[in-house]
This record gives C-alpha cells, structure tokens and sequence, in this order.
C-alpha cells in the first residue's frame, strides 16, 4: 500500500496559542509530534502531537469520534505522575492537536540493554511505576490497550511516565461495564483473547474487558524489564512455538529467557500471563503479591525515583555493545515482505511512514547547526572542534563507554550530576563515531544492513566533500514489526584534512528494545570503521592473526605507539608498537628515525590496573594519571591495546 507523498499534506495549523520550538521529534503513520513553548515566554517547553486526520482514516481507519475520544480520555487521566499530564487541545480542517508534558528523559526502553534488561531492584521500581500509572487509569474507568515500551517515557529524574493514549477505551462508567471489540495493540505485548476477536464473534456482541488485557501487556513489560526480550512474538497456541511451549508446559517452558528470571518473580508472571482473563491476576492481586510488596531500593513511600544518580548509574553500566559478538546474517530482519507473520493491525500502520520523516530533528551536536537534506550535502566546518579537541569530547560521551568491556560513567559526568538525566540523558545512546571519509564509511554502514536484511533505497554515493548522508531504514524486527527510523551521518569534528563522523541511529517508530537490538548488529559489523576500536582491533589482528590478514588491520590502525610506565621509584621503562605499511609489526624499540604518532605515559600500577579491567582508561585520562601526547584520537580506549601489547612484549 503506497502512502500519500508528504507535499500533499495540508500545513500545520497557524494560528496555535503557542510557538513550535523544534522540528519533528517523533512520528508515525498520521501522526507527528514537535516541542512547543508559550508564544512569549521560553519555558515550559512541552510536546505537541499533530494528527492528520485524513491520514487517520485511511491508514487507522480511525474517525474525527475516536480522535476527539483520545483528547476526552486523555483530559480524563492525565493528572497522575506516572501519567504524561494533559495540557490543551484543538483543531483545524485537517488536523488535531494535542499539547501534553514532555518527557524530558526519553524512552525508558532505550536504557534498557537488549537481551540483559535491568537489574532486579530497578526492574521492581518500573514496575511498580507503571502499576499506579494503570490502577489510576483503570480506576477511571480507562482502559489503555496499547501498553509496550515505545509509549513507556520517563522525566528528567528517571520516573516513569506512561503514554500515548490513541487506543485507550472506557470500560467502566457510574458502575455499569462495557466490553472492548477492537483489535488492536502490538502482537508481542497484546492478550490472546483480543487475537481471538473476530468478525465472527464481533457480530455475536463477544468481546474483551480492557482492563484484564492490559494486565496482560503490564507482565509482558515486566518480563521485558527483567529480560530484555519478549517471550514470544503473538500469544497464538499452535502458531507461535514459545508461546504454545509455554501453555504446554503450564507457564513453565524450558527457555533460557525463563530460566534465568529471577525465581519469586515466576509466580507473579504467570499469574499475569494466564491465558483466561477471567482467572488472571487483577492489579489487586499483582499489588499483593510479595515480590510487589518487597522493600524496594530506588523509590519512595510516594512511588518517586530516590535517587536519580545511583538509579542512572546502574543502568548506565549495564549498556555495552560487545565486539566479540558476530551476528548471524538475517537473524534480525526479515527481508521478504511476503513472509512476514500475520499480525493484527497496529496503531501506526507501516505505509505511510516514511513520508512523515523528512523532517524528523536530527540529534544535536555539538557547535553544529545544518539543514536536513534528504540524502548527503557539505557543510562548513568552520565551528566544529578540531580532531584532537573531540579525542577529550568523546571520552565525556555517554554513548563512548558502551563500547567499552567494562562501561562506566565518565568521571566529569559524576562529579557534575544532578539528575537522572545527566547521566543518561533523553537522546538515544545509538550512535557511534569514525575516522573513515564518507566515501568509505557510507559503503560499509550499507554492507552491514544488506547483511542483516535491511533494504535499503538506492542513491548516490556521497562525494569526497559531503559532511552529510542519510540512510533510510523501514523493516520488520526480530519479532514480525514495523521498525523504521534513520542513520544520520554528520561531521562531528574537522581539523580541515581529517574528520570524525558521528552516526547516529534516530527511530521514528517500533518497539526501543528492538531498535537498540539492530543498532547494535550494525556496529558489530561495522566494528572497523569505529576510532574507539580501530586501532585495538587493528593490534588484536596483527599481533594474533596470520599473515595474510595484518595488512588489512594495518590499513585501520597503522602507526607508532610509544607506552612509557614509570615505576614507585620513578625509573621509566618505554616500549613501542610499531604497525607498518607492510603488514609486519614491531615490538619494542622504537623505530630509526621515526616520532611516536601517540605517546601514553602512566604508572606501573594504574597499567596493571587497567591491564586487569580494575581501572578505566577514560577515568585515568580524565583524572590525569594517564597522559596522552600526540594523535590521541588513537587513545581513546586503549585497555584492550595495553592488555595485548602487554602480553606479547611480557612487561
């Protein structure tokens, strides 16, 4: 089904009682959403989600009644604190408007580490975030029928925030109940029994009490929370292998997921999860439940996030990207159209989608300010810092440690914290930096998702002076859906010969969880491109591997490393690693007639720190025990260098 090109949607309403302050922030089929703020004052800044009401028609098949039915149930609920609050509404001929908070932290869901999830503590305080945010809905008489991480937020101190109210249905009113007869909701976090609504059973006046459902969605999260996955794609017995595992066996499967959860939240599960909703938990029974009812280490008596700083940090430190991970080709995405699973509707369709980007903000960087072309353009980079001033930059850079075999808080970032979300701040982590020219970098980026499955448009190349390019990414997850966004490659710094290049993943829309999962494919086999790694991964290769393959880890990393250790009585003992143009490496002197391109000097007993994973080089860097001279784009991590170079020169 083709969308509607972009140029032939009406214009945003003009005459709106506040000023839009930022481009899009996030969109959908026939939605899109944009920062405001008062037409003459700068703050509150607060979200504002337009809905093209002619694209909800085609797309949604969603009326002018079930739009106005969002803004009442919204203005209804939105006064809770785990509830984005309502703010204003209104409209237009063509669209409809709806100001509400913002949430200044970001999606939840985007520091949460695919495949790990949070630790137990954390995972409990989220949950008992998102239980109030629905015993309020749900004691209102409101049913959000669309609980799943892309509408789970969170403010600038880390609390929970729930959102996206365009499914929300009430269920209950002055006492007398009513069932819910849409389809609707995404297939891994919906309720069997609204799988089953079917026209059949639609014309009989059979339907499904939202609340029960939403229970249902609240212990899918809960599983994700702790896991870092769903347990199944649909919860449909003798079409989806998990989930029939898990009826078969009585919510006991044998599944590495399951068992490693912890073991007093598996009876709360599957009390959640019981596919008859007349007999599943109701928020009274999860509420009594004792692993609910446990003291908990990260909020208050008032259901509020204790302490931002330690919650941040923790969750900070669980995010990495591990390079010994090689993904399977097409273990992610699904390719062929065709066979993509049978799914029930979702709340943003995917044909359309791609028209409602090209607007969509791109992430901020520093002293950088540019249009946004649709594919490549050049830039001036007369105010971007210079390579070496972005080596001390990058090591500040949240997203920098993820790569890391240890990741920890950048030094600077604790010592100045004072919320949540200065640790983990609202923009995404799904980016990373290189070396590499364009020319080299937009070709590799394009390999890597050719491999995972992700079609990609054909376009131009860019040329060797673009600063600029954009890749369009819309595909099916590891669980049958939609996912789109782009990867938006601008130059991050120059020094007028040389450039770094930040690429960053930007989602418009599919589940975080998912989205953190393909990133983190694409930076694996793009793993050569990275400063951070090129030159370790280059000395991994050339100090272990055969012959045949050092000329192409030359090609990322060559050059002189001088390392100068100086024991407690101040003697200094200095060796080289020399990686040559031939493919050949030097160990120890340093080469005739030839300067270090990066010297480090540091103590014997902070090298046997790192060398042991007991101390991170950015923390020595940034707290001066380590010191770097020369091209420090080449320092930015160098346990992993020091760790093998150790072993090979036996220091």
């Amino acid at each position: 089904m083709a969308g509607i090109p972009h140029s032939q949607l009406a214009p945003l309403p003009i005459d709106l009682p506040f000023r839009l302050v930022s481009k899009t922030i996030g969109s959908g089929a026939y939605a899109c959403i944009k920062k405001g703020a008062p037409k003459t004052e700068a703050t509150p800044i607060f979200a504002v989600k337009f809905i093209n009401k002619d694209y909800a028609l085609r797309y949604g098949r969603i009326k002018q009644k079930q739009l106005q039915m969002e803004v009442t149930l919204h203005k209804w609920i939105g006064e809770h604190s785990n509830i984005i609050q309502f703010y204003d509404s209104g409209e237009d001929s063509s669209w409809m408007w709806i100001a509400m908070e913002l949430a200044e932290g970001g999606d939840l869901f985007d520091k949460v580490e695919a495949d790990a999830g949070l630790t137990e503590d954390i995972a409990h305080a989220y949950f008992t975030q998102l239980v109030n945010a629905v015993g309020y809905m749900h004691s209102k008489g409101v049913g959000h029928r669309d609980i799943k991480p892309e509408n789970i937020l969170l403010d600038l101190d880390g609390n929970l925030k729930l959102a996206d109210f365009g499914m929300a249905t009430l269920f209950e009113y002055k006492g007398v109940r009513k069932a819910a007869k849409t389809l609707c909701g995404s297939p891994p976090y919906v309720a069997p029994e609204v799988l089953t609504l079917g026209s059949h059973e639609k014309s009989k006046g059979v339907g499904y009490d939202a609340d029960r459902a939403d229970i249902w969605s609240c212990g899918i999260v809960l599983f994700v929370l702790l896991a870092g996955n769903t347990p199944w794609s649909k919860p449909e017995e003798g079409r989806d292998p998990e989930y029939s595992e898990y009826i078969k066996t009585n919510g006991r499967p044998d599944d590495e997921l399951w068992q490693a959860l912890p073991a007093e939240v598996l009876s709360l599960l599957r009390a959640m999860l019981k596919p008859d909703p007349t007999t599943r938990f109701s928020l009274g029974d999860v509420r009594r439940h004792p692993w609910f009812t446990r003291k908990s280490k990260h909020i208050d008596s008032k259901g509020r996030i204790v302490d931002p700083i330690r919650t941040a940090t923790t969750m900070f430190e669980s995010l990495r990207v591990s390079f010994d991970a090689v993904p399977n080709s097409q273990d992610l995405m699904d390719l062929d159209e065709r066979a993509r699973p049978s799914t029930l509707p979702s709340t943003q369709p995917d044909a359309p989608v791609e028209d409602m980007l090209f607007d969509l903000e791109r992430p901020s960087k520093l002293a950088i300010s540019s249009t946004q072309p649709l594919y490549h353009s050049h830039v001036g980079l007369g105010n971007l810092p210079s390579t070496q001033e972005a080596a001390s930059l990058m090591l500040d850079l949240p997203s920098m440690s993820q790569f890391s075999a240890r990741p920890e808080v950048p030094l600077s970032k604790t010592q100045m914290a004072r919320r949540f979300g200065d640790i983990l701040p609202a923009q995404r982590l799904t980016k990373f930096y290189s070396l590499w020219k364009l020319s080299l970098l937009v070709p590799n980026i394009l390999e890597a998702l050719m491999k995972e499955g992700v079609p990609t448009r054909a376009a131009p190349l860019p040329k060797s002076n673009d600063t600029q390019f954009t890749v369009k990414v819309q595909t099916l997850d590891s669980r049958g859906c939609s996912l789109s966004g782009r990867i938006a490659i601008d130059v991050f710094a120059s020094d007028g010969r040389d450039s770094v290049f930040e690429v960053s993943f930007v989602k418009a829309s599919g589940d975080p969880l998912e989205w953190r999962r393909f990133f983190k494919k694409v930076s694996i086999h793009c793993r050569n491109a990275f400063p951070a790694s090129a030159a370790f991964d280059a000395i991994h290769s050339a100090l272990t591997s055969d012959p045949a393959e050092q000329k192409d880890a030359v090609r990322q990393g060559q050059g002189i490393y001088a390392f100068k250790l100086k024991n407690t009585g101040g003697q200094e003992q200095a060796w080289h690693l020399d990686l040559k143009e031939t493919g050949t490496v030097g160990l120890g002197e340093a080469p005739s007639g030839k300067k270090a391109d990066v010297v480090l000097s540091l103590s014997d007993e902070n090298f046997a720190k790192l060398v042991a994973g007991k101390a991170n080089a950015q923390q020595l860097f940034m707290s001066g025990k380590l010191k770097v001279k020369g091209n420090v784009m080449k320092a930015t991590k160098m346990q992993p260098i020091l760790a093998k170079a150790q072993s090979k020169a036996k220091l």
